[in-house]
């Protein structure tokens, strides 16, 4: 049985080092087309944890008839917060309190102090009812929001595009003709929440002059069903009402963003492919000018099959140093990174996934990279080979 004479591992080692340039250039092209392709599944990635993580299956949201994911523009009558208690017996209690979260949402242009310039942003009018139905919420700093005060969820600067100091506790934030005071700093889970900023319910709703609700957010008592509070708001048909578990209206909302996740894919597969032609393209220089040098080793008594094995084991070397690489740098610095978006904010997300996909691109990027132009030298006859320079 005839046994394949390989070239010693040693051997595509010190290749790499005999052209520091060249491998240089490709290690840095290698890794910035990797980092691009992490960036970019981070982005997806992190939009969907947010979703999943805003939607709790205990909640129940209660809105206009017909608003779909447009929460902010359902309008309810506020004496709601207190006719579902009333007419249902489903609704969770505690000490005599039903778990029930009147709440006005806002989309309104928002200038601090420390800038004239106005942006964006999303506010909700609460009251203390929204802690035990928004189970995730947490004040980190401060106290909960007095009259003319509010709370800043953690991302409520991303979404804004000011500096965190801007937001720090005890400074002004200005919009709808009126100066507010930072009282404190809250988390909700990673939900989307954690892009708002959150007023008390009357003092939002005197500055609107409005007395009516966005929505209401409430929990149901653990023997009941959904199904009993849906068959009321379907049966009054005058109060216009809707219902939905609030894991189903992020999926909903999940499903708008649908369009951009496949976007984002797309543009992961544009640079993955735009690197795989670079890779290949200097891969290629790189194997062409070593035609005499694979050519004496056949001369010496080396197989192309092993030759082969020896410039695959080089690219793969490179890519996945270069893969590697970008992971640290994808972890440490674009883990977490808030990023702005038209909903709000949420963290990017590098997690087993998005490594995974990066690293299946880095083995691609050496496979398609070595592969053709390693082909193509080795086809050459020996004495051809060896005539080149």
């Amino acid at each position: 049985m005839l046994r394949l004479k390989l070239l010693p591992w040693e051997y595509g080692v010190r290749n790499l080092f005999r052209r520091p340039l060249r491998s240089g250039l490709t290690f840095c092209a290698l890794a910035t087309v990797l980092l691009l392709v992490m960036i970019v599944i981070g982005f997806v990635r992190g939009l969907e944890t947010s979703m999943q993580a805003s939607g709790d299956p205990d909640v129940i949201l209660v809105y206009s008839l017909g608003m779909g994911e447009n929460l902010e523009y359902s309008s309810i009558s506020a004496s709601t917060a207190d006719l579902l208690p009333a007419s249902l017996g489903v609704i969770k209690q505690r000490y005599g309190n039903a778990y029930v979260s009147a709440e006005l949402y806002l989309a309104t242009r928002i200038a601090t102090t420390a800038s004239s310039e106005t942006t964006t942003g999303l506010v909700r009018g609460v009251t203390p009812s929204v802690l035990p139905v928004r189970g995730k919420v947490e004040l980190v700093e401060g106290d909960w929001p007095g009259p003319g005060e509010l709370i800043v969820g953690r991302l409520a600067a991303t979404n804004l595009g000011r500096d965190i100091e801007e937001l720090a506790v005890g400074r002004d934030v200005i919009f709808e003709g009126r100066k507010w005071r930072i009282s404190g700093r809250f988390v909700a889970g990673g939900a989307i929440h954690e892009a708002e900023l959150w007023c008390r319910l009357p003092d939002l709703q005197e500055t609107l002059k409005r007395q009516d609700l966005s929505l209401l957010a409430l929990k149901l008592s653990p023997s009941n069903s959904f199904a009993q509070l849906d068959m009321f708001c379907k049966e009054r048909n005058k109060l216009e009402l809707q219902a939905s578990r609030e894991t189903a209206y992020y999926a909903t909302l999940s499903a708008h963003y649908r369009p951009v996740r496949i976007v984002a894919w797309l543009v992961v597969c544009l640079i993955a492919s735009a690197g795989c032609f670079a890779a290949m393209n200097t891969m290629f220089a790189s194997v062409i000018s070593r035609t005499s040098e694979l050519a004496t080793l056949q001369t010496i008594g080396f197989g192309r099959g092993a030759i082969l094995l020896s410039v695959l084991q080089e690219a793969m070397l490179l890519s996945m140093t270069a893969t590697v690489t970008a992971s640290l740098v994808a972890i440490l610095f674009i883990d977490g990174m808030a990023m702005r978006f038209t909903m709000g904010a949420f963290p990017m997300q590098i997690d087993g996934t998005t490594l995974l996909v990066g690293c299946g691109i880095g083995f691609l990027l050496s496979l398609f990279g070595a592969l053709p132009p390693s082909f193509r030298a080795l086809r050459k006859p020996v004495i051809e080979g060896l005539r080149e320079t």
